[in-house]
């Protein structure tokens, strides 16, 4: 059954227009580069709520399976883009559900 991954990031205040731009390219280039990725959708919030506590990104990743997902996991592109990540991280919330 396939399986949703939901990322959503708050950046730090001090993270740069050109920085931020720079890790949505990376997080887009997984797709291409991580065959376990059946489709990588995003984008910025503009809900009118209010209600999104300072996160302003939404990645949503579609995998396959279970299998696919624990490929994608560990995987060494993924692995490094995580490393370039975390340090304009203020935070970050993940959601895996199957469909």
């Amino acid at each position: 059954m396939p399986i949703r991954h939901i990322v959503l990031l708050k950046f730090k205040a001090s993270v740069s227009a050109p920085e931020i731009q720079c890790i949505e390219a990376g997080f887009a280039d997984l797709r291409s580069k991580i065959s376990a990725v059946q489709s990588l959708e995003w984008g910025t919030n503009n809900s009118p709520e209010g209600l999104a506590k300072g996160f302003t990104h939404c990645f949503n990743l579609t995998f396959a399976d279970d299998a696919a997902r624990a490929a994608y996991l560990p995987h060494p592109d993924h692995m490094a883009f995580v490393e370039n990540l975390k340090p304009t991280l203020d935070d970050v919330l993940v959601l895996d559900y199957v469909v």
